[in-house]
């Protein structure tokens, strides 16, 4: 039985959770983006400067998940995030489901799906989308498994002059 716990992220977690970002994001990445272009991104994207002002910002949910007292990973929602494929206006956007490669296999993916699902539905959402790159197998395997539908694909800037393809994924609620 895996021993997890999840909770919502707080500013003294901010550390923390630059480190699970960049090293989540780089390991279905790393063979795919230039070296330079994934640090830029990395950099801009994972920071304590950024992420902090995310984290106080009460239009994001972020959650953490910990196995056993470690930080395995983080969710961060934003709800009534409308998209220009789903009709309806209160939809979430899953903007981050970060797991760290030494927790895949325990099951602390679903966990923390389920209580993002059980968050969005206490909030009277009608819908979870998500952007998931094309070729990160893994992701789209789980997001299927959990009831995810590919709606379109979209174009996912990396850097100024490059952009990965991504599935746009939804679960109608």
């Amino acid at each position: 039985m895996t021993i997890f716990t999840i909770k919502k992220a707080e500013i003294k977690d901010v550390k923390a959770l630059t480190e699970v970002g960049k090293k989540a994001f780089f390991v279905p990445h790393k063979d795919a983006i230039p070296k330079e272009i994934m640090d830029t991104y990395i950099q801009t994207n994972f920071n304590e400067e950024q992420l902090l002002s995310e984290i106080t910002n009460p239009q994001f949910q972020y959650h953490l998940i910990y196995h056993n007292q470690s930080l395995a990973g983080f969710s961060k929602v934003i709800f009534n995030q409308k998209n220009e494929h789903i009709a309806s206006n209160h939809v979430t956007k899953l903007e981050r489901f970060y797991l760290l490669e030494d927790f895949y296999g325990l099951g602390l993916g679903i966990e923390l799906f389920k209580f993002n699902l059980e968050l969005c539905k206490k909030n009277n959402q009608k819908g979870i989308w998500l952007y998931t790159w094309i070729k990160n197998y893994r992701a789209l395997s789980f997001y299927k498994k959990v009831g995810f539908q590919k709606i379109a694909l979209y174009n996912f800037p990396i850097s100024e002059t490059e952009t990965r393809l991504n599935d746009l994924l939804y679960l109608k609620l």
